[in-house]
Parts: C-alpha cells; sequence; structure tokens
C-alpha cells in the first residue's frame, strides 16, 4: 500500500491529534482471526507493527487473499457506513499490534467537528479506491486461473 492511501498520512496533525486519545493499543497474534466479513463492524485499527492479510470469501471453504495491509495501514472501514458489517475478511499474517479505534466514539467527534469529518470520509475513500481495485484484480486473476470460483 502506498502512503497517498494511510489514512493518518493523509488526515491534517491536528485531526490526527484529536483521533489519537480515542484509540487503544492491541495486538493480534500470528495466524487470528481479526474478523469476518458479514459479522458486525464497531471498530477499525491503524496497524503498528505486522501483516494483516485482507480476504474475500468466494465459496463456502474458500477465502480468497486481496490485499497484505502493513504499519501505517487502515484496517476496516464499514465502521463508518450502516449496516456496519464487515465487507471483508481479515487475519494476522505475522504478530501485530495496532492502535484500535471504537467506530461509534470516532462517528460522534466526527459530528462534533465536521471539518475533521469530511477530512476522515476522504481519507477512507482512498483507502477504499483501492481495496476495491485490489479485490477487483484478485478476483480476475483467480477466474483466469481456475476457469471459475
Amino acid at each position: 500500500m502506498t502512503a497517498q492511501t494511510r489514512l493518518m498520512h493523509r488526515l491534517p496533525r491536528e485531526y490526527r491529534d484529536r483521533l489519537m486519545p480515542l484509540a487503544t493499543e492491541v495486538s493480534f497474534p500470528q495466524d487470528s482471526r481479526i474478523f469476518d466479513e458479514g459479522d458486525p463492524a464497531h471498530r477499525f485499527w491503524i496497524i503498528r507493527t505486522g501483516m494483516v492479510t485482507l480476504d474475500v470469501r468466494v465459496s463456502d471453504r474458500t477465502l480468497l487473499p486481496i490485499d497484505p495491509l502493513g504499519p501505517g495501514d487502515l484496517l476496516g472501514w464499514s465502521w463508518l457506513f450502516p449496516p456496519y458489517e464487515w465487507d471483508f475478511g481479515a487475519e494476522a499474517f505475522s504478530p501485530v499490534r495496532a492502535y484500535e479505534f471504537d467506530g461509534a466514539a470516532v462517528r460522534n467527534l466526527c459530528d462534533l467537528e465536521p471539518a475533521l469529518g469530511v477530512s476522515l470520509l476522504h481519507g477512507v475513500a482512498e483507502v477504499m479506491a483501492h481495496r476495491l481495485v485490489a479485490a477487483r484484480v484478485k478476483l480476475v486473476e483467480a477466474h483466469r486461473m481456475h476457469g471459475h470460483l
């Protein structure tokens, strides 16, 4: 992922300073499932160390890796949009340390500070655009290799 799609790099310092007090430091062991597609989405993370693999379910038993995420990357956007359900799944590829944010608390802050909310929404939209392109590319590649999913 490029620096242009990293959420905290996209936000002005004053907005980062307003968001960080809402963060809690968390960790995920290697190979742990962080969330599954379709589950309730109430939080998001900024990865500090380690790697996470985003995936999409293509059959009852098959998960297709979509995008690797590393330090500085946003993990999760579904907390921002009703019905607040994950669009992808995520698994820790290595031990991960991250800043965790409560989605409702961040949405409340955005309501109180609309300029912060607009800036955050633009940053998340950039990340979403990148991830959706990555998902499309992976799905097309899988279709070409296997003829079906």
